[in-house]
């Protein structure tokens, strides 16, 4: 029995398959932040070291706005434990990345349908203003993360005052 061509290849009309190329990468992943001042990074390690950020992958969808007092990235993540998701982030510059494991229920031939993307993601966006590294939340509720990135206020003034020695 031959293989259906995935949806990508279909409206794309690109003959060679995907499908199965991140089919051995669901390693086990704990996170945890390091760093202080401009640069905060939350890492990621692997029991598998066979997984690596580089390897290609999709591209993270993501909706990107800002408010007065901040720049906000929204991102769908639904099938991603929270815990595996990977945001580096400096004052101009944020990468998201992570990796969606397939629970595969059926073998390959009994699909008639595979549109949802299983394996690894990033995304790096730069922003459009510096922002405080330091003050940057990220959230994930109902599959949605959004990652809350407060500006740099450049018009703050405060007083200083000269003290003798």
């Amino acid at each position: 029995m031959s293989k259906k061509p995935s949806f990508f290849s279909r409206i794309t009309g690109n003959t060679q398959e995907y499908d199965d190329f991140f089919e051995d990468a669901a390693p086990s992943h704990t996170a945890h932040f390091e760093g202080k001042g401009e640069e905060r990074h939350a890492h990621i390690n692997t029991k598998d070291e066979t997984w690596t950020p580089e390897e290609p992958g999709g591209e993270l969808a993501v909706d990107v706005y800002q408010t007065p007092d901040a720049i906000v990235i929204k991102a769908l993540v639904a099938g991603v434990q929270p815990a595996t998701i990977d945001i580096a982030l400096t004052r101009e510059m944020l990468t998201v990345s992570g990796q969606r494991a397939d629970e595969r229920e059926a073998e390959d031939d009994h699909y008639f349908q595979r549109e949802l993307y299983w394996g690894s993601f990033s995304r790096t966006i730069l922003l459009p203003e510096e922002v405080d590294v330091d003050l940057a939340e990220a959230t994930e509720k109902h599959g949605i993360l959004m990652i809350r990135l407060p500006k740099i206020n450049k018009k703050r003034q405060t007083k200083l005052k000269v003290r003798s020695r």
